[in-house]
């Protein structure tokens, strides 16, 4: 007997199927102290290995890339990193156990000894894989947070457009043309993307605010493109987060102060080009200049960027054994020393012994 079925009641059953997830504010779950910085360790330092990165622009790496010399900051693949990282006091009105943070600016940003003349960005990666030796899952519903201190107007770079970007590096599976001699049509194959909130500020005035404010744009809607959400009533200390739901799709928010995030601080939620995460892999922070080899992008501070789990028994195994070689591996270096000083003791004794 052939079986008639609604195409309407089908998409019926298929909708009340699906699971419903309510949103995840950044802060939730397990916070995995093993990636992430407080900037609180005495001696924090960039290691910067110019020349940058410029694999966006030109598909040179420059090898070997630069790093934090605690391993918890990197530079990012395709872009290089800011040239000014300093730790400073925490400013007025930050995190209350807070006393130092992380000054970020940059001045040649894109190709290493072009001056382009145009908007240019670099990047500073929070080490997540590296330092895990896994990724994140949207089943994990990973969520990560920053407070950032934004200056007064006047210590703005003078231009109308993007100038910070907090964001999170993502992939999926979708079609793509494929590559080689002789290839032609499609396959599926894993697409990376970066959703995010970027930070655009108005040097002059426009339709919807006068000079020296700011808004808040997010990457992006179902096709992209960004979109502005909210203005920026004040300058200071903000508190920025993104979480991923068990669905793939993206949430954001963003609040003045440093107050911990709640579910009326959500921006929007989105499925950025139409992609559901399938991987989350970190997250990471922006600064955009002209690329003059004169002009210094806005300098913020960050401090305390964090990554939580919800449902973090996979990666706390992960970071167990991370800990666990890191433990034996002082543990050798420890007795090491100790043997080589008693064997430089012993020499210095028989050196003694036989004048």
């Amino acid at each position: 007997m052939k079986v008639l079925v609604c195409p309407q009641l089908l998409l019926m059953s298929m909708l009340m199927a699906a699971p419903v997830f309510a949103q995840v504010v950044p802060g939730t779950g397990t916070k995995i102290d093993y990636v992430g910085d407080d900037f609180e360790e005495p001696g924090w330092e960039f290691v910067h290995n110019m020349p940058k990165g410029s694999h966006e622009n030109n598909e040179r790496r420059n090898g070997p890339s630069g790093y934090s010399k605690n391993r918890r900051f990197i530079e990012g693949p395709e872009r290089g990193q800011p040239d000014h990282m300093q730790i400073i006091p925490t400013p007025a009105g930050g995190l209350p156990h807070s006393k130092n943070a992380l000054w970020v600016s940059t001045l040649h940003s894109g190709i290493p000894g072009q001056n382009t003349r145009t908007v240019e960005q670099d990047d500073l990666i929070v080490s997540c894989p590296s330092r895990l030796g896994t990724s994140f899952r949207p089943s994990e519903s990973p969520n990560c947070m920053v407070r950032i201190y934004f200056p007064e107007a006047d210590r703005w770079e003078k231009r109308n457009g993007p100038h910070f970007g907090f964001r999170l590096g993502c992939s999926t599976t979708a079609e793509q043309e494929r590559e080689g001699f002789l290839a032609f049509g499609t396959e599926m194959g894993p697409e990376p993307y970066w959703p995010g909130i970027w930070v655009h500020y108005r040097h002059t005035a426009d339709q919807r605010g006068p000079a020296g404010s700011a808004y808040l744009a997010v990457r992006g809607d179902n096709r992209g493109r960004d979109f502005r959400v909210a203005e920026m009533e004040q300058f200071g200390w903000w508190t920025f987060g993104i979480s991923v739901t068990p669905d793939g799709r993206i949430h954001y928010y963003a609040s003045p102060g440093v107050d911990p995030l709640t579910p009326q601080d959500l921006l929007t939620s989105q499925t950025p080009y139409g992609f559901n995460a399938e991987r989350i892999t970190s997250f990471f922070f922006n600064f955009c200049n002209v690329n003059d080899g004169r002009t210094w992008s806005t300098p913020v501070v960050i401090d305390d960027p964090e990554m939580y789990l919800v449902n973090a028994s996979r990666v706390m195994q992960f970071v167990q054994r991370k800990e666990a070689a890191e433990a034996k591996r002082q543990a050798y270096a420890k007795r090491r020393a100790e043997m080589m000083a008693e064997r430089n003791a012993r020499s210095q004794n028989n050196s003694r012994s036989s004048r």
